[in-house]
């Protein structure tokens, strides 16, 4: 009785498993001739038109494009020049005028993004800056961690960050900004009003003092502009 039962058992695990195999050729037949059909008819589809595949055939006939060419496309549209253009006149026109950057600073961006800051900073005439970022942005924004800077000490005029409200660590964060600025140096630093109160933000710091804090619309969004300079010393 077992016997059989043993026998039964192994010509239905063969009939399913012939079964399974005939229902994957098919579909995988299937699959490909749909793919090879329609890829003369969406030939013309990029990434960048159209951003999100609707069915795997779809995803197969686009051309998928080099990251320098989806970055420069980015950084021709209208959101990012905007954010450019009000991180020129919102933010660096202003610490211009208040002599803590020149065109011949040394100038480090945390949290960069896409690079707006360094595209504005650039812009202006600044040819020294850096932009990093845990994704790299090539070639204005290169990977390296916010909380452990690949850079020593006091080698920087400025440091400018928009992106506090988004640290793992704000401390940390902070800790490295500061680091890395040079004595009479400043670090900058935009956060939203609603994020943290300018107190909180400047009592992270441990050798830099608050210089001034300042409303700025970046981007139509209200925001604190909060400039702490390293004068070698805290103040009690």
């Amino acid at each position: 009785m077992d016997r059989n039962v043993r026998r039964l058992l192994n010509r239905v695990s063969v009939v399913f498993a012939t079964i399974a195999t005939a229902s994957l050729f098919h579909l995988f037949h299937h699959s490909s001739r749909s793919c090879f059909s329609s890829s003369v008819a969406y030939s013309h589809l990029t990434l960048s038109r159209y951003p999100f595949p609707k069915s795997s055939c779809d995803a197969f006939s686009r051309r998928v494009s080099a990251p320098e060419t989806r970055f420069a496309k980015l950084r021709l549209s209208r959101s990012y020049l905007r954010r450019v253009h009000s991180l020129s006149g919102s933010v660096f026109d202003h610490i211009r005028s208040l002599h803590l950057l020149s065109n011949s600073s040394h100038v480090l961006c945390v949290s960069a993004g896409a690079g707006h800051a360094v595209d504005a900073l650039q812009n202006s005439g600044v040819t020294d800056v850096t932009g990093v970022d845990l994704i790299d942005y090539p070639p204005l924004v290169k990977r390296a961690d916010p909380h452990n800077l690949p850079f020593f000490d006091d080698v920087f005029d400025l440091g400018f960050s928009d992106g506090l409200a988004g640290a793992l660590y704000p401390i940390r964060f902070v800790s490295e900004l500061e680091r890395t600025v040079r004595r009479g140096g400043a670090v900058v630093l935009v956060v939203a009003r609603k994020v943290a109160k300018v107190e909180e933000v400047a009592g992270l710091f441990k050798r830099l003092n608050l210089l001034e804090v300042r409303s700025v619309n970046l981007d139509g969004s209200k925001m604190n502009l909060i400039i702490m300079k390293n004068n070698g010393t805290k103040s009690s």
